[in-house]
């Protein structure tokens, strides 16, 4: 049986690249669109071990429908 050893190295710069944030960024806005776009914001940044892009509701309304209506979260489907 072969033994696999992962470039730790390799892997967090894979993590951290730009094409990973392409990636995220490209679910982010799914993500927004499915929600219906109005009111939600995409934030994005590069952290300790990995890119992160995270879709919230910005604006009162936008807030409102998430709060009843599990927009987000639903939208993740």
């Amino acid at each position: 049986m072969a033994k696999i050893v992962l470039d730790k190295k390799g892997v967090r710069e894979l993590l951290r690249s730009q094409e990973m944030m392409d990636i995220c960024l490209e679910h982010a806005e799914a993500t927004k669109t499915a929600a219906g776009g109005e009111g939600y914001e995409i934030s994005s940044h590069v952290g300790t071990n990995r890119v992160n892009a995270s879709v919230r509701a910005d604006t009162i309304e936008a807030i409102k429908d998430n709060y009843k209506n599990n927009t987000l979260i639903k939208s993740l489907r």
